[in-house]
């Protein structure tokens, strides 16, 4: 006999009438945010960005490559990580690659930024087969002027970040480890979507969302949570090329 607790398929369908009106609750809601993060103030960018990609020097208005809108995952892959990117945020970047043709469809380029040189990002994509474009952040502003990461004072700040800093969990200390840097200076580091639009020749930064956000996790968890079973609390993940079976 299963753990988990059994019934009768009259049992199960009662229950799950009853979550269904949940959900419906929670989809109702859903549309409202959207609503609202549709309706959100566009605010010209007025500093001028020139980005490190793998065709050379671009402005942020020339990563849009000809379409109107622009989305970006920020991967935590700092300067200092000596081992490679964020082990949940690599598998985020693994689920992305089926969506470039059906967003540039919808009038969308989708791309990835980090803060480690491109040299590194670029080797870092070759292993892990990513077709998005990867753009670097590195010796620019602009990871900090959007959120995108913290420098050492505002992350000295952040209570919550000196807590994980000073006495780390043990799923944290393995995170560590697998990115081969600090934690003071890899939780520096803002796994971060954001979005921009362009209109008669301008850019506005129109949304951005961070972790804790359920938007910003690997696209498989979302399936996960439609398996019979829980998944562990503890957020431990893996790259698709290091799993220890």
């Amino acid at each position: 006999m299963p753990e988990h607790k059994t019934g009768t398929h009259e049992e199960w369908k009662a229950a799950r009438d009853e979550l269904a009106k949940l959900e419906s609750e929670h989809a109702e809601r859903n549309e409202e945010i959207k609503r609202r993060r549709l309706a959100l103030p566009w605010v010209a960018v007025e500093k001028e960005y020139e980005f490190d990609t793998e065709d050379g020097k671009k402005t942020l208005a020339e990563l849009f490559d000809g379409r109107s809108q622009l989305l970006a995952y920020n991967i935590m892959f700092g300067p200092d990580y000596t081992l490679g990117a964020c082990p949940g945020c690599t598998s985020l970047g693994d689920g992305l690659d089926g969506s470039l043709v059906h967003l540039s469809h919808h009038d969308v380029t989708l791309i990835c930024f980090s803060r480690a040189p491109i040299e590194r990002l670029t080797a870092y994509k070759r292993r892990m087969g990513w077709q998005f474009p990867y753009v670097s952040t590195y010796n620019t502003d602009f990871a900090f002027d959007y959120g995108l990461a913290l420098t050492d004072e505002q992350a000295r700040q952040i209570p919550e970040v000196q807590e994980m800093i000073d006495n780390p969990p043990s799923w944290l200390q393995e995170w560590s480890g697998q990115i081969g840097a600090e934690l003071k200076d890899g939780l520096r580091e803002n796994p971060t979507w954001i979005a921009f639009a362009r209109e008669n020749g301008t850019v506005y930064h129109t949304y951005t969302v961070s972790a804790p956000d359920p938007f910003v996790a690997p696209y498989y968890s979302f399936l996960l949570e439609r398996t019979p079973k829980a998944q562990p609390a503890e957020p431990r993940t893996w790259r698709k090329d290091e799993y220890p079976d």
